[in-house]
């Protein structure tokens, strides 16, 4: 079979999805409503906001954004986590970033699988924050060898799955109806089961110890826990999600409002109490399981290390001021500290530009693109002619204390718990059977290009003479 009859790995990420769109839409209504109303937060947005929609569509961006999504699994032992690794290479998606959340309470570590390349972003930017259990973080010894033998004794891979993996990796690809087999198969990966795998004493001590550990453990699979939709307006996403019947958590996670948005807003709603069975000898008996939920996010300027190094630290010292609660009791007190502390990082995409705080994407002016110089000139100089202009380029990443207040918040009031923070890169490597990519150094790349590609851009054409 020639290279070319396969279908590429950006159509196969796109359709699966849309596949997982509409299957979780049938499973969580909500989340049709939801989406329903990002489209129209959107729409009114942009017709508001001329210098917005401009950028967008100088950037190429605009048409992504109501394609955009992001979901979020939870796997239980490195095998599961190897194998989702390729899976996802299958559908153009890596390992990107890693993200330790035991420092927020949290037993899991983290990568997100996406797309890396600009033409395959565009195309369809799909993320899965795909977190890996903690077992080592169980305290009880029994209760870990119990989980950890349940864990073990599951397939959360279909048996097809497996084989169009492997016949992808060896042939270097799939045809159309491979490939259509594939995004079936690999969806019941995802889906919804209302049986769990052990029973309500087991479920309740686990539970007991980490909701999420209950989670992660007690099912036949790592059912989606939501799919998220971005947002150009998130405050106002969450002030209307109680006239559409949904109640959003009480602080949306990240930084606060700002003209020039940064990295990563994100809200929801309240994850659902759903009708489960949990095993009872020979049968089944009535029980209930709170897990899946519904998210909204808002992407803004990926930083560099100085600005994120910035961000943290200003994050921190916001939550020594007023430190969230679960229950969203002073949500406003909250986010007022945490105006008035960001007040210090810079709200302009020049000032940000100046003081090396974020990167951004250069590109020729129309004045520009008409400009021929007999050399090269240095960037600031070419900027200040009007004959480069820059734009930020879109964070497309996750922060792990926004990640963690997202689970908390979903997992109950009462389920903040310790652990000792333990980060752990390179075990979480090993288990996935490949290093992940620095974000930062991706970042950086995708800027310096962008120079090269203006600098080379306005020399050429005359050495072309």
């Amino acid at each position: 079979m020639k290279e070319n009859s396969y279908v590429s790995a950006d159509d196969i990420r796109s359709a699966f999805s849309a596949a997982m769109s509409v299957m979780y839409r049938e499973e969580v209504p909500a989340y049709g409503t939801l989406m329903e109303l990002v489209e129209t937060v959107n729409a009114e947005t942009l017709s508001a906001d001329a210098q917005l929609k401009e950028r967008l569509t100088a950037t190429d961006s605009l048409e992504r954004i109501s394609e955009e999504r992001h979901g979020a699994i939870r796997l239980g032992t490195p095998a599961e986590l190897s194998m989702m690794r390729r899976v996802f290479a299958v559908m153009g998606m890596y390992p990107v970033g890693y993200y330790d959340l035991s420092t927020a309470g949290v037993p899991v570590h983290s990568t997100a699988f996406r797309p890396v390349g600009e033409a395959s972003l565009k195309r369809n930017p799909f993320r899965v924050f795909t977190s890996l259990l903690r077992l080592d973080l169980i305290a009880d010894e029994t209760l870990r060898a119990e989980a950890e033998a349940n864990l073990k004794a599951r397939r959360i891979f279909t048996e097809g799955a497996v084989e169009l993996t492997e016949k992808a990796e060896y042939d270097g690809g799939l045809d159309e109806v491979d490939a259509k087999r594939f995004v079936a198969e690999v969806l019941e990966t995802f889906r919804w089961h209302d049986r769990a795998n052990v029973c309500a004493d087991l479920y309740k001590r686990l539970h007991d110890a980490h909701r999420l550990i209950a989670d992660v453990v007690s099912f036949k699979g790592p059912h989606i826990n939501h799919l998220t939709p971005r947002t150009l307006d998130i405050d106002k996403v969450q002030a209307l999600m109680p006239d559409h019947g949904i109640a959003p958590k009480a602080v949306v996670e990240g930084p606060p409002t700002r003209r020039c948005p940064i990295l990563l807003r994100q809200t929801s709603f309240k994850a659902l109490e759903e009708a489960v069975s949990f095993r009872d000898g020979d049968g089944w008996k009535a029980g209930s399981h709170t897990a899946r939920f519904g998210e909204i996010e808002q992407r803004g300027i990926a930083l560099t290390p100085k600005g994120r190094g910035l961000y943290d630290w200003l994050l921190d010292q916001s939550r020594k001021v007023v430190r969230p609660t679960a229950d969203g009791s002073n949500a406003r007190e909250y986010e007022a500290a945490l105006a008035e502390v960001f007040a210090a990082f810079p709200d302009s995409w020049a000032d940000i530009r100046e003081a090396g705080l974020g990167y951004f994407s250069y590109s020729l002016t129309e004045k520009g693109r008409r400009t021929k110089l007999p050399g090269r000139r240095d960037l600031e100089s070419l900027i200040a002619e009007g004959l480069v202009r820059f734009d930020p380029i879109v964070y497309e990443d996750f922060l792990p204390v926004s990640a963690a207040g997202i689970f908390q918040s979903n997992l109950g009031d009462g389920a903040q718990q310790e652990f000792v923070a333990s980060p752990n890169q390179q075990r979480f490597e090993a288990d996935l059977g490949a290093a992940v990519l620095n974000e930062f150094d991706h970042y950086a790349g995708i800027e310096n290009a962008s120079i090269e590609s203006c600098l080379t851009a306005l020399t050429t054409a005359v050495a072309a003479e």
